[in-house]
């Protein structure tokens, strides 16, 4: 039982005979075999979905850390552009969670840092000093590398009766710790 188009192919020469009786012989087979059962279909589905879903954890996975590591170069190339020189002989002492830290900065710079206009940020084991507003980029990205902001101490200072009964007391301009 032939195809029409196939018996005039074979007639004029196209077609050639063992190749047409293979794709017959396949035709037949699709029709006659069996179809694969709901429950096959049901579980090849399950998986697929199982598959997409861990490949969907696996990616977020790996931007989230592809992320975190444009983030820590962010904040090392903001660090390297904007520390400022710290080449002075005056101790400035700050706390670093538990521990009393000292870096060594110039009388300008001490200034600078008692009023807020520098702030200290960890840069590995060491300490840069920052312009504010580079300081804030760092603590925008990473806040745990901010150790030592004075304006954000000073906005969150004590009620004004402290202040007020405070400024009975002289507090000598010497004072170093």
């Amino acid at each position: 039982m032939r195809n029409p188009l196939q018996d005039q192919l074979l007639k004029a020469g196209l077609a050639k005979k063992s190749p047409v009786a293979d794709a017959l012989r396949e035709q037949k087979r699709k029709r006659k075999g069996k179809a694969p059962s709901s429950q096959e279909e049901v579980d090849v589905e399950r998986l697929r979905a199982e598959k997409a879903e861990r490949d969907r954890a696996l990616a977020a996975e790996r931007n989230a850390k592809a992320r975190e590591q444009e983030l820590r170069a962010q904040v090392r190339q903001i660090i390297l552009d904007h520390r400022v020189a710290r080449d002075g002989e005056i101790p400035y002492r700050f706390t670093d969670g538990s521990h009393i830290r000292t870096v060594y900065v110039d009388a300008a710079q001490r200034a600078q840092l008692a009023k807020g206009g520098l702030v200290i940020v960890r840069a590995g084991e060491d300490y840069e000093l920052l312009p504010r507003a580079a300081g804030m980029k760092v603590a925008e990205r990473d806040p745990a590398l901010l150790v030592l902001d004075n304006a954000a101490v000073e906005e969150s200072a004590s009620s004004d009766a402290d202040d007020e009964y405070y400024s009975r007391f002289k507090v000598p301009d010497d004072l170093v710790w």
